[in-house]
């Protein structure tokens, strides 16, 4: 194992060992002691872990490759949850070593799919360190983009810093600033959430299920949490904090003499946030509560998954195709990205006119920005949606051939793939993971952490061990 590898696991270590300190706090204080045992025997794994992987000598000072880096990353989509299924396996509830590692995956990778058919039968120390899995697994996504930045284009780097390549200190400066961020967003988010008379304890899981995009509840259903309009628009804007950069708030508040073309993804997602909204509000209001609407569709948007009813379920396949498309490249949300698929469109549609009206010129740049976009980076985003089809392709194949039938089988493939909890507005709201066969799990856990990880880094792999050159 590379020096980078054993330092990036000691430190996800160390952050699940303090989580699992304060499930013992919260146990203590609450006299919750069912479970007590499994946050211990968690603590103890994650410190012994952490000071392993810290203090293994190494004296490679290679330069780390990016191969290294994505393996770095992928190790810990596996190894890490491995950690979080203690408490699973070792609860009162009996799960299996496969149910409890399902379990720890979907929280991990922020997706929300759950082997448990009544979380109110759940301890409420559990609940919490469902939750616990989402916002490690977000601040673990969110730290991986940093470390895999010199795989994307110029201008996702130029947003974060003005350094062609990140060293050392300048990863340390962006990971201590994208943690500092992270938290104080949850923490603001939870704060709001109390304002607004949610419990306290359905506040702090709920604050770090929408900062993470993930999809874990702390009861049933989000009816039984939101009582009023007012919580349920509340929550549909929180939301939205991971459909934008996390970046965002802080280069509002703390960055000075930048132009339009800073803010340029953000803008472009504010456009088609806003052209949405209208579209809905205009042809798709059929109840004329459009607030239960405004809910489903930042859900869809910001890839966690959430709905209060079923009423929007024969909407289904318009908010998948929003779960397809995604948010922002530097936040918790999946899909494919709403800048790449916009870039993409641009692009062919001005090399159509080029072959028609040959005369004209026609520039590939983003409205707000002055950079053009390169040919190199049409064909990241073009190779990134040709895996998704491929990969979705795969998935539903190995879906139907479980018995789950076809149409169950591709929207769940999608919301894998998409890490977007399965709700009644996707139609898949009852599905029954608990009782999938083992197999089947383990298709899902692997195209879990699949959909988490940026698509081309998959291809990046493939070409290191499938060509020489």
């Amino acid at each position: 194992m590379n020096y980078l590898k054993l330092v990036y696991l000691s430190i996800f270590c160390g952050i699940i060992s303090i989580l699992s300190f304060f499930n013992i706090i919260y146990s203590y204080y609450l006299n919750l002691y069912l479970n007590l045992n499994t946050y211990i025997y968690t603590f103890l794994a994650s410190i012994f872990f952490a000071m392993v992987f810290f203090f293994i000598k190494n004296d490679n000072e290679k330069k780390i490759t990016i191969y290294q880096k994505i393996l770095t990353i992928l190790s810990g989509y596996f190894l890490l949850p491995l950690i979080i299924s203690i408490p699973f396996y070792f609860s009162i509830y009996n799960l299996s070593f496969i149910d409890s590692y399902f379990e720890a995956i979907s929280g991990f990778t922020s997706t929300g799919f759950t082997i448990f058919n009544n979380i109110n039968h759940i301890d409420q120390s559990l609940i919490l360190w469902r939750s616990s899995s989402q916002w490690i697994g977000g601040l673990y996504f969110l730290f991986s983009i940093i470390l895999l930045i010199d795989i994307f284009d110029h201008s996702f780097k130029k947003s974060l810093t003005n350094f062609i390549s990140f060293n050392k200190s300048e990863t340390l400066k962006q990971s201590l600033k994208i943690f500092l961020l992270y938290s104080l967003i949850t923490l603001g988010i939870f704060i709001i959430f109390n304002l607004f008379n949610i419990r306290s304890f359905n506040s702090l899981n709920l604050a770090m299920t929408v900062v993470s995009s993930g999809g874990f509840l702390p009861t049933n259903s989000l009816s039984h949490i939101l009582i009023n309009n007012s919580q349920v628009i509340v929550i549909s804007f929180l939301m939205l904090t991971s459909f934008f950069s996390i970046f965002l708030s802080y280069n509002l508040v703390f960055t000075k003499n930048h132009n339009l073309n800073f803010f340029n993804e953000d803008i472009h997602l504010l456009f088609y946030l806003l052209t949405l909204l209208i579209i809905f509000f205009v042809f798709f209001n059929f109840d004329n509560n459009f607030s239960e609407l405004f809910l489903s569709l930042t859900s869809s948007v910001s890839n966690i998954g959430f709905s209060l009813h079923s009423n929007s379920k024969n909407l289904s396949f318009v908010f998948i195709i929003i779960v397809i498309i995604g948010g922002s490249f530097f936040s918790t949300s999946s899909g494919i990205r709403f800048l790449k698929i916009y870039s993409l469109f641009k692009y062919s549609i001005n090399e159509i006119l080029s072959y028609s009206k040959p005369k004209n010129i026609y520039i590939n740049k983003h409205l707000f920005s002055k950079e053009f976009f390169q040919l190199n980076e049409i064909y990241k985003y073009f190779l990134s949606i040709i895996i998704f089809i491929a990969s979705l392709l795969f998935l539903t194949f190995l879906l139907t051939l479980s018995g789950i039938e076809f149409e169950s089988s591709f929207k769940l493939s999608i919301l894998t793939l998409m890490n977007t909890v399965n709700s009644s507005m996707y139609g898949v709201g009852d599905f029954d993971f608990f009782d999938l066969h083992f197999f089947t799990k383990q298709y899902l856990i692997l195209f879990m952490v699949i959909g988490r990880v940026e698509l081309l880094t998959l291809l990046i792999i493939s070409k290191k061990f499938l060509f020489k050159n």
